[in-house]
């Protein structure tokens, strides 16, 4: 079977070393082999996403000597997709609509004075898993704005046990619980990162999946997303980081240098890539 990746940045900002470096990866790892690498932007975020960022990132990839086939699939151009997806996931019970705000999610986790946490922070506390179908019927009626959340107890009692395949870490049985009842789609947007990346890979039939070890505890929901869904699993593989001086992850929140600032300063595409850790 023909290898195929991706690389999908949200263009909400200029593209820094460690996503040269997740590029390449990817790159190299379907295109050294004879298969196919591609780019997908992920757009959902329509106050973050802009149209001169995504042109600039393009522009940044072919000046690193990376190539992919053509038209480029933009989420927000395929929200049919992921609604389609959500109505399977509510057909299949394993879905609620949660109405919480983000203040009346911290209360409640203070209230409750010790909240289980995951990677990221302390969990949904799951309030409005809690509410009657009456009372859900209720709220949708006085249109009041709601996420959607999975039930991870349920999705993952029906769907059994799971695993999948890291190239760096092996076999890894699922634990989607880890992350809890997390969203699905978002009070403004009919999907979320989690919904979108899954529907996405299995459309575009990605059977290789390069990231960066900070996005290794979501491969467990995706897995249960894929097994709810009928989505065949591709196979994985969890990069190392690049850092700064501090050690800390490269981010965009942290005006990480660019590869913008990096051409502007007179490097070459050569010497970007040796940066980026493909000399």
């Amino acid at each position: 079977m023909s290898i195929v990746t991706r690389f999908a940045p949200s263009p909400t900002g200029h593209l820094h070393l460690g996503h040269a470096h997740s590029a390449l990866f990817g790159w190299h790892a379907a295109v050294d082999h004879g298969g196919r690498f591609l780019l997908r932007i992920e757009d959902i975020d329509p106050a973050r996403c802009r149209p001169e960022f995504e042109r600039d990132l393009i522009e940044d990839l072919e000046w690193l000597g990376l190539d992919w086939p053509r038209p480029v699939r933009r989420q927000s151009e395929h929200l049919d997709d992921y609604r389609a997806a959500l109505e399977r996931l509510d057909s299949l019970g394993v879905t609620y609509p949660c109405f919480c705000t983000r203040r009346e999610i911290e209360e409640e986790i203070a209230r409750a004075g010790h909240a289980p946490h995951g990677p990221d922070g302390p969990l949904y506390p799951g309030t409005c898993r809690a509410l009657t179908a009456g009372e859900r019927a209720d709220r949708i009626a006085r249109r009041l704005p709601f996420a959607v959340r999975i039930d991870v107890a349920r999705a993952s009692d029906s769907a059994g046990p799971l695993t999948w395949h890291d190239r760096a870490a092996g076999m890894v049985p699922a634990t989607p619980r880890v992350l809890g009842d997390a969203v699905l789609a978002r009070k403004d947007v009919p999907t979320s990162y989690h919904l979108s990346v899954t529907v996405d890979d299995h459309l575009q039939g990605v059977t290789l999946v390069t990231r960066g070890k900070d996005l290794f505890c979501a491969t467990h929901l995706h897995r249960l997303l894929q097994a709810l869904l009928g989505y065949p699993t591709p196979e994985y593989h969890h990069h190392g980081l690049l850092t700064n001086e501090r050690g800390e992850r490269l981010a965009k929140r942290d005006r990480a240098v660019s590869l913008r600032a990096l051409r502007a300063a007179g490097r070459t595409p050569a010497e970007v890539r040796a940066m980026a850790g493909f000399p």
